[in-house]
């Protein structure tokens, strides 16, 4: 019998899942985070869930992984001190950027521009250049170029490499050389090259993405490594272990080691996959994800059982060209602490939050500020007398002593106070899912909305009715969704080049040749993983714009739909989204960009647990009454075991479904109805029936 172990590292906790693959049958645990080395929190995990389940290690075949290793790096400042090496002339790339400066037309008045990720001290410049088009203006000067890394090297304070010249995206002769050069003065540092890591145009961002990749590289490497290492002498050396990329795919550990800058946001990527397994599952292909969190919401848009993905990746200040899931944040989490300035009395709630430490007042850990957790605590949303994961208790009075502090800066009434601060925050997290829906072109009405995270099911319900996505979604397990995703989706990389070709100008058979060598390129690392080349499947994707633009949009299709219908595929999909976001189409003078491959493995199909009936009635679910607070006045609810809820059972609000890991509300006028999959369906109660 064969498992798989879903990974999930946050800030506070480690969340496992454990798949049986025949059965569909699972387990969870939950362990503290180990900041210091993840790694630790990850094995510990292991055992827990191991010593849990009655599960021998050795038969967990393989181990799916979100991490925040590169995250980390990045927002800490911690990475690997960085040599760069450039075309002489061009060392101040890194340092001239795009000549912006955030935060309006004031902006450079109080921008500070962090310190280089590779240093100045650091660069040198090489004596070569290739020109646009690919041919060689210049040799390289090898001599040159060895006698200035050895001085490079002289310094010891190199701990990655990279290398980045002008136009290599084009032809990377000279780089590929400077590589093999390099390797021999420094045969103990990764290098890594921009014509491997991005072949796309744009000097700066094609530079930054790089450096940024040698920036996190040793310590993704050393944290693979060592977690690689540790899991085969616990399960065996046949036990396979792979990372959550930012677009939501898997890349193994080899992979991820060499290439992390595609992994840097690894873990909001997780809870999306995991809400399109149950949802696709459940037959709802177009929805809208928000997974709240203790400090922040993460929300994003998801069409034809596809999320959305952009082209670039964000962390902090640092942008680089690695593809990731369109993930929005907002500052509203559970610890978000809601404040009244003394200037305006105006009731504000975050971004700062309690954290993990000292955390909500109501969790008893030395937490005195108000917050949303406490404010659900207040309205009975969270009853005070039903364990937390079963084991953290909830303090109610500490709760209403800390939100009492609200109210008597506002001079109101104590439960409308604790209304208020649910009320805004629900807006916060209301105007992160316009980003990605209505500011889009999308109308979040064609849409179900899913909400999970340790506090998203509490809110689910309130945005529901914000944004009319009907049904809303709580899937199983939804605190540890992350880890579901990390379990489920499939192994893929990608190879991409710049084309810059306009589309009357080329055919679709030539474009398919172009793809052609991409597929290849884009096959080679999985195939070197021990992936056949059967068992994978291969998509292509476009960059379009109108020419002149400085705006691109990425079309996806298959070769099948390019052979049958021509490049009017992509030319009319692209005008259809142009006019979606910007209201016109102009219908000629298509330019493509980008064209490229993404190859994905076949991870094999999980057998999915369904709800078994047990013969039970709702009434044999029920824990106990209890009441709360909704609209301006007290309501008698009742409080259910969500484990114990069998298929089309109808949960009628006001209720609260609770479980290890998250609680549901249901508010007054509406319900909650049990799926096949075990997912909970929240409508208006005039919507649905027994």
């Amino acid at each position: 019998m064969s498992y798989r172990l879903g990974v999930d590292v946050g800030g506070t906790f480690t969340d496992l899942l454990l798949i049986n693959e025949e059965s569909g049958e699972t387990f969870t645990a939950k362990v503290p985070s180990t900041p210091q080395d993840s790694s630790v929190g990850v094995l510990n995990g292991v055992a827990r869930i191991c010593e849990e389940s009655g599960v021998d290690p050795k038969q967990i075949s393989r181990v799916m992984h979100g991490t925040t290793v590169a995250t980390n790096a990045v927002l800490t400042g911690k990475g690997a001190r960085v040599g760069l090496v450039t075309t002489k002339g061009y060392e101040q790339t890194l340092q001239v950027a795009r000549s912006f400066c955030p935060g309006g037309l004031g902006g450079w008045v109080s921008f500070v521009k962090s310190p280089l990720l590779a240093p100045l001290e650091l660069t040198i410049g090489a004596s070569e250049r290739i020109g646009a088009n690919g041919e060689i203006v210049t040799e390289l000067d090898e001599a040159a170029l060895r006698s200035d890394l050895e001085k490079l090297r002289a310094t010891g304070q190199v701990e990655a490499l990279t290398i980045c010249f002008i136009n290599a995206y084009v032809n990377h002769a000279h780089e590929m050389r400077a590589r093999e050069i390099a390797m021999e003065i420094f045969d103990d540092v990764p290098i890594s090259i921009s014509s491997e890591v991005v072949p796309e145009m744009q000097e700066y961002e094609r530079t930054e993405t790089t450096v940024v990749n040698s920036y996190v590289r040793p310590e993704v490497a050393k944290y693979v490594n060592n977690l690689q290492n540790s899991l085969e002498e616990r399960m065996g050396e046949s036990v396979h272990l792979s990372i959550l990329r930012s677009d939501g795919g898997l890349a193994s550990g080899r992979a991820s080691a060499e290439s992390p800058v595609n992994l840097l946001m690894s873990g909001p990527a997780g809870g999306v996959t995991g809400a399109l397994y149950f949802c696709t599952r459940a037959g709802y292909d177009d929805i809208l994800t928000f997974d709240m969190g203790g400090t922040s919401t993460d929300v994003a848009l998801i069409q034809g059982a596809r999320a959305k993905v952009r082209r670039e990746t964000i962390v902090g200040d640092v942008r680089v060209r690695a593809p990731s899931v369109d993930v929005r944040t907002v500052g509203a989490g559970g610890g978000s602490i809601a404040f009244v300035p003394e200037l305006t009395k105006a009731l504000r709630v975050g971004p700062e939050s309690a954290g993990a430490v000292p955390g909500p007042a109501a969790y008893m850990k030395g937490g005195v500020e108000p917050t949303v957790c406490d404010a659900n605590v207040v309205l009975g949303y969270l009853p005070s007398d039903v364990q937390l994961g079963g084991a953290m208790a909830i303090d109610r009075d500490a709760a209403e002593k800390a939100v009492a502090k609200v109210a008597d800066a506002m001079g109101i009434d104590m439960m409308e106070a604790a209304e208020g601060i649910i009320r805004i925050a629900n807006e916060a997290m209301f105007g992160a899912l316009r980003l990605v829906s209505v500011e889009q072109g999308y109308d979040p009405r064609d849409f179900a909305l899913v909400g999970f995270g340790g506090a998203g099911p509490l809110h689910a319900n309130a945005l529901g009715i914000l944004t009319s996505a009907w049904p809303v979604i709580v899937p199983p397990g939804p605190g540890v969704l992350c880890a579901y995703g990390d379990a489920t989706t499939q192994v893929q990389d990608e190879a991409a080049r710049t084309y810059l070709t306009m589309v009357e100008d080329t055919s679709a058979d030539k474009l398919l040749a172009d793809l052609a060598e991409l597929k290849a390129r884009a096959s080679e690392s999985l195939i070197a993983d021990g992936i056949p080349s059967e068992d994978l499947a291969v998509t292509y994707q476009a960059d379009l714009r109108y020419v002149g633009q400085a705006f691109e949009i990425s079309v996806e299709f298959s070769e099948a739909d390019l052979r049958e219908q021509g490049l009017a595929l992509i030319t009319d999909y692209f005008d259809n989204e142009h006019e979606k976001l910007f209201t016109f189409k102009l219908g000629d003078g298509h330019e493509i960009l980008m064209i490229r491959a993404v190859a994905k493995a076949n991870a094999g199909e999980i057998a999915l647990k369904r709800l078994v009936d047990a013969g039970l009635t709702l009434d044999d679910c029920k824990l106990h009454d209890t009441r709360i607070f909704s609209g301006g006045q007290w309501h008698d609810a009742v409080i259910y075991d969500r484990k114990l809820l069998q298929e089309n059972m109808l949960v009628p609000g006001p209720a609260i479904v609770s479980e290890m890991d998250s609680t549901t509300l249901v508010l007054p006028g509406y319900a909650a109805r049990v799926d096949s999959i075990g997912n909970l369906l929240i409508n208006p109660a005039d919507a649905v029936s027994e």
